[in-house]
C-alpha cells in the first residue's frame, strides 16, 4: 500500500505536463499534514494535493473537496506569503527516491525574483513537507526535527536543506545497463528467492512490486534463483528490463487490487500474483486511482481524529443505557411472576383457621389448581397469619405497579438507545468539522453534552447551520439527503412539500432523503436513485438488497416530544436496492 519510488515516478510523469508553468492561485491546509495548491494551469483550474501523512504520504491532483478550518494554520499562512501568485517552474524527483521538488518562481518582499522550493518527502513516519528559499535554506517545515531527534539530519528553519541519506547497499535500477543486470544476477546467491533478491538489491521497489516482477519474469512468488534455467533467467531479465524502460518513459499502468469490493492495494504494474482471489482494476490516471483509494479511508480517519471526544461520549451514553435496559428487563421478568404472590396471599387467608402463630410453612390444597395439588407456602414465623397474608398482597401490588412502570421505562430506554444509535450512524457519515459541530449542538440540546459557557466579555458562538447533501437524478430532479438528525427534521418537517417523496431505510438507521417533485409525478429512475441514496447513506451502506420505505411527505409525521430525526409514517411502499457509492458520487452536486 505505501507509495513506492516507482509509482511516484509514474505520478511525476503524469503531473509534470499539467503543473509545470501553472500559477499558484490559492493555498489551503485542510488538515495538519495536508496542503492543497489551487493551480491555474493551461488545461484549466486544478487542485494539487500534497500530504505528509505518515500512513499515506503522496502528491496528486484531486477532485475531492476537503473542509478548511476557520483559521488557517501558521504553515499555511507562511506558504501563502511566499508562494501565492508564483509559477511552478519544474516538478522533479531524484531518481528512484520517494521525494518530489516543486520549484516555484516568485518574488520576495522587495519585489526581486526568487526561486523557492516546496519539497515533499514521502518516507513513511519521516514524511515531511519543507519550504526552502533561493539559497536552499529551510524557511519552515511541517515537522521540525531537532538534533536530539536526529543527529545526522536535523530539519529546522535557517538550516541548509540536505537530501535524506541514501542506502549504499542498494542499487538504483535506472542507472544500470542490461549487461549490469546480467552480471548482478549471475553474482547473486543461488539459494536466494528471486523476490528477496530484488527487494534487497534495488532501491525504489516495494515488496508488492518485487513479488509481481518475480511472478511475471520468473514464474512465481517463491521461485529461487537455483530453480531458474538459462532460458528462464533470460526471460526474467527481458521482463525486468522492459519494466525499467517503461519506468524511464513514464509508461506505467495505474491499477488497484480489490477484495469484496474494498480497495486493498495499488501499484504501477498490472498485478497477476493474487490470481482470482483479488480483482485488479485499471485506472485512467494515478491521481484518479489515489483519489478513489484513499478518499473514504481518509474521511473516516479525519472523523475519528476530530470526533474522538464526541464518539466517547456517545458510546458511554449508549453503554449506560444498554446496561439500564438489561437490568430493567431482569426486574420486569421477576415482576411477571407476581400471580404466585397473590395466590399465596389468598391461600393463607382461606386457611387462617388451620394456622398457628410461629409456623414456618403452610401446607394446603391449591384450590386455583384444577387437580387441587398440595402446595407449600413459606411463612415468616415472627408474623401473625394475617400479617403474612398482607405481606404477600403487598408484594403482589408492588410487583404489579413495577411491571407497569418498568414497561414505560423500557419503552423510553429503547427509544433512547435507538436515538443514540442514529447519532452514532450520523457521526460515521460526517465529512468534516462542520458536520461534527452540528451533531455536538444536537447533543447539547438533548442534554448529552454540557453546553460550553462563553468566556467573560465574549458573545456566545453562533449555531452551526450545515447544508444538506445535494444530488441530481439522471432525469434532473433534485434529491436532498440529511447529514444528521437535526438536518433530517429540518428537511422532512419544515422544507419538503406535502407532495414531495420521502425515503428511509426500513428499521435501519440512516438519513432522511427527499425527492423534490416540483409539482409533478417523479419518474421511476429518479425514485430508484433516491432509494439507492437512502440505502447508501445508512447503517446498511456496505450491504445489499436493503429495504427502503418511501412515501409522500404528507404521510410522514413527527410525534410530539420525539427525539430529533424520529418520525412515524403510513401508506408507504418498500423498494429493495443495493447501496452504490459510485452512483452517489456521480449524482452528487459538487
Amino acid at each position: 500500500m505505501p507509495l513506492d519510488a516507482a509509482t511516484l515516478t509514474g505520478l511525476v510523469h503524469e503531473l509534470r505536463p499539467v503543473v509545470e508553468s501553472a500559477r499558484i492561485d490559492k493555498i489551503f491546509q485542510p488538515a495538519r499534514d495536508e496542503v492543497i495548491l489551487m493551480l491555474r494551469a493551461s488545461t484549466g483550474n486544478v487542485r494539487l494535493l500534497l500530504t505528509a501523512n505518515p500512513a499515506h504520504p503522496r502528491l496528486q491532483l484531486t477532485q475531492s473537496r476537503r473542509e478548511n478550518p476557520a483559521n488557517p494554520p501558521m504553515f499555511c499562512m507562511l506558504l501563502r506569503k511566499h508562494l501565492t501568485g508564483g509559477r511552478i517552474a519544474a516538478l522533479t524527483q531524484p531518481s528512484m527516491e520517494r521525494l518530489v521538488r516543486l520549484s516555484v518562481k516568485t518574488h520576495n518582499e522587495l519585489g526581486d525574483p526568487v526561486t523557492m522550493e516546496l519539497i515533499l518527502e514521502c518516507m513513511g513516519r519521516r514524511a515531511n513537507l519543507i519550504l526552502t528559499d533561493g539559497d536552499g535554506r529551510i524557511v519552515d517545515c511541517l515537522r521540525r526535527v531537532d538534533p536530539e531527534m536526529s543527529e545526522l539530519r536535523p530539519v529546522l528553519p535557517g538550516l541548509l536543506y540536505r537530501l535524506p541519506p541514501v542506502r549504499e547497499d542498494k542499487v538504483n535500477p535506472l542507472s544500470l545497463t542490461e549487461e549490469d543486470l546480467q552480471d548482478l544476477l549471475s553474482a547473486a546467491p543461488r539459494e536466494r528467492k528471486l523476490t528477496d533478491w530484488l527487494l534487497d538489491h534495488f532501491s525504489g521497489l516495494s515488496p508488492l512490486l518485487c513479488r509481481e516482477l518475480a511472478v511475471q519474469g520468473g514464474g512465481g512468488v517463491d521461485v529461487r534463483l537455483n530453480e531458474l534455467d538459462k532460458g528462464q533467467k533470460t526471460q526474467f531479465l527481458r521482463s525486468f528490463w522492459g519494466f525499467l524502460e517503461a519506468l524511464r518513459a513514464g509508461r506505467l499502468t495505474p491499477c488497484a487490487l480489490y477484495r469484496d469490493g474494498a480497495p486493498k492495494d495499488f501499484s504501477c504494474l498490472w498485478l497477476y500474483q493474487y490470481g482470482l482471489s483479488m480483482e485488479c482494476r485499471r485506472y485512467d490516471s494515478f491521481s484518479a486511482l489515489l483519489d478513489e483509494f484513499y478518499e473514504e479511508r481518509e474521511r473516516a480517519e479525519r472523523v475519528r481524529s476530530r470526533g474522538q471526544e464526541l464518539l466517547k461520549t456517545l458510546r458511554n451514553a449508549r453503554s449506560r443505557t444498554a446496561r439500564k435496559i438489561a437490568q430493567q428487563e431482569k426486574e420486569k421478568a421477576a415482576a411477571e411472576n407476581r400471580e404466585e404472590l397473590r395466590v399465596f396471599g389468598e391461600l393463607i387467608t382461606a386457611n387462617l383457621y388451620r394456622m398457628e402463630r410461629g409456623a414456618k410453612v403452610l401446607e394446603c390444597e391449591n384450590y386455583y389448581d384444577p387437580e387441587l395439588k398440595t402446595v407449600r407456602v413459606p411463612l415468616d414465623p415472627l408474623l401473625t397469619p394475617q400479617q403474612n397474608a398482607a405481606k404477600y398482597f403487598k408484594r403482589y401490588n408492588k410487583a404489579k405497579t413495577a411491571d407497569r412502570v418498568l414497561s414505560e421505562q423500557l419503552d423510553k430506554g429503547r427509544r433512547e438507545l435507538e436515538y443514540l444509535d442514529s447519532v452514532l450512524e450520523a457521526v460515521s457519515r460526517c465529512e468534516g468539522e462542520r458536520d461534527l459541530a452540528e451533531i455536538r449542538q444536537e447533543l447539547e440540546d438533548t442534554g448529552y453534552v454540557r453546553k460550553k459557557r462563553p468566556e467573560k466579555g465574549k458573545k456566545a458562538p453562533k449555531r452551526v447551520r450545515g447544508s444538506f447533501l445535494e444530488f441530481r437524478s439522471s432525469a434532473g430532479l433534485r434529491i436532498s439527503v440529511g447529514r444528521n438528525n437535526t438536518q433530517n427534521d429540518q428537511l422532512t418537517c419544515k422544507q419538503a412539500e406535502r407532495r414531495d417523496w420521502w425515503f428511509h431505510t426500513q428499521k435501519i438507521h440512516g438519513a432522511h432523503v427527499i425527492l423534490w417533485c416540483e409539482g409533478r409525478d417523479p419518474d421511476l429512475e429518479s425514485v430508484t436513485e433516491a432509494a439507492i441514496l437512502a440505502a447508501t447513506y445508512s447503517q446498511a451502506g456496505e450491504g445489499s438488497h436493503v429495504p427502503v420505505d418511501y412515501t409522500q411527505v404528507r404521510y410522514v409525521k413527527k410525534p410530539a416530544g420525539a427525539r430529533p430525526g424520529m418520525v412515524i409514517y403510513t401508506t408507504y411502499q418498500t423498494a429493495y436496492v443495493d447501496p452504490d457509492r459510485k452512483l452517489a458520487e456521480k449524482l452528487r452536486v459538487k
